[in-house]
């Protein structure tokens, strides 16, 4: 087998290109490209993924102990590594939480997005806004996550901007459709911004209640409410709302 000799300290002849270990190539004046960069590159994903493996650890720890009991040595100990390594891509604790929420509302409003922009008449549109909002179930994780969130965000200006965001795209949400369907002739409402702050607030009520008594009111009983309540705000009547 024969091996590559050494790399020319001079410029290499005109369209030689030697072969060298992780993908590099001889420029014009004898300078290694390639490798350096696909070096870099990989150490970026490999960052990138270690990020994110922490970002998934913070956020089983905080659901299973709370946002304030957190620690870093909880979060090191879920995912089998120093707690230097952590403070390596997270300078605090606060940083950490902060960046997780933001992993999550970026996830949200990303699906928000794709029900507002997907096909079908008015109503099944905001249907599906609704259906989203409202917990599968008590132990939704989500809700459990911004339930806490909404405690911290009391003292926490980063985790307030997190919540307000979060609550803006989901009111907007319901006002694009909303307006969408008052343009068609498909809903009748003179304030589509009004009509969706309303239906947060409500929605935001029952299902702080849901999640905390969840034997005095079910995920059904909050989605029926929710439509009749949607129904009156776009002048329909329930039965232009699916029955279950």
């Amino acid at each position: 087998m024969s091996r590559a000799g050494p790399v020319p300290a001079g410029p290499a002849p005109a369209g030689t290109v030697d072969r060298l270990a992780g993908g590099g190539r001889i420029n014009a004046v004898g300078r290694v490209e390639g490798a350096a960069d696909g070096a870099r590159g990989s150490r970026a994903d490999q960052a990138d993924q270690r990020r994110a493996e922490l970002l998934a650890a913070a956020r089983r720890v905080v659901l299973e102990r709370g946002m304030s009991s957190t620690r870093v040595a909880d979060i090191a100990r879920a995912t089998n590594v120093s707690g230097g390594l952590i403070h390596y891509h997270f300078a605090t604790k606060d940083e950490l939480i902060n960046a997780m929420l933001r992993a999550t509302v970026d996830g949200e409003v990303a699906r928000l997005r794709e029900l507002v922009g997907g096909t079908g008449p008015a109503v099944e549109r905001l249907d599906r806004v609704l259906r989203f909002y409202i917990p599968g179930s008590r132990a939704d994780q989500s809700w459990i996550l911004w339930i806490d969130a909404f405690a911290a965000g009391l003292r926490e200006t980063v985790v307030q901007q997190n919540l307000l965001e979060l609550e803006t795209a989901w009111i907007g949400a319901v006002e694009e459709v909303v307006r969408a369907g008052t343009a068609t002739g498909e809903f009748s409402c003179d304030d589509p911004r009004g009509a969706a702050e309303r239906l947060d607030g409500m929605l935001d009520g029952l299902i702080i209640r849901y999640t905390l008594h969840p034997s005095v009111l079910s995920r059904a009983r909050i989605l029926e409410h929710a439509r009749v309540a949607a129904a009156r705000e776009v002048g329909l009547p329930r039965a232009a709302f699916p029955a279950g």
